[in-house]
């Protein structure tokens, strides 16, 4: 009998920046919370690189929910294309996040992303099930 792991249910997929002002330009940087209450952190260095924290408020597993390590590269550009991936501390699964920050007609920053959910297999009968994908454009 095959068994499926849970999977963690991801709610990064239209993240807003929560700021106060009106910007010109995006930027990756800072406390980012989406609809469903998951938000990130994000620090980035001058060549583009970048480490923050998510902590995800949806997921399938009986697990405590905790926040876990992000790292990715942007294009240093004033609507930047970005990739991340998060490792879940709480479960063995990885996620790959590639997208891009627009501005919205009021200014408002906004993450627009493609994203992809590897789970643990047991065993190689079990590989065609663990990866789950995902987008949303709003």
């Amino acid at each position: 009998m095959m068994k499926i792991p849970a999977v963690l249910t991801l709610a990064l997929l239209s993240l807003t920046l929560c700021t106060d002002g009106k910007v010109t330009r995006c930027s990756l940087a800072g406390f980012w919370k989406n609809d469903l209450g998951s938000n990130m952190t994000i620090d980035i260095f001058e060549n583009g690189t970048f480490i923050g924290k998510y902590l995800t408020a949806v997921s399938t597993t009986n697990k405590t929910i905790l926040q876990s390590p992000l790292v990715g590269y942007q294009q240093p550009t004033d609507v930047p294309l970005f990739g991340f991936t998060v490792r879940w501390s709480f479960i063995n699964s990885i996620t790959v996040f590639t997208g891009q920050c627009f501005l919205d007609e009021s200014g408002q920053q906004v993450l627009y992303t493609t994203w992809l959910l590897r789970s643990e297999a047991q065993n190689l009968q079990d590989n065609w099930s663990q990866t789950r994908y995902g987008c949303m454009v709003t």
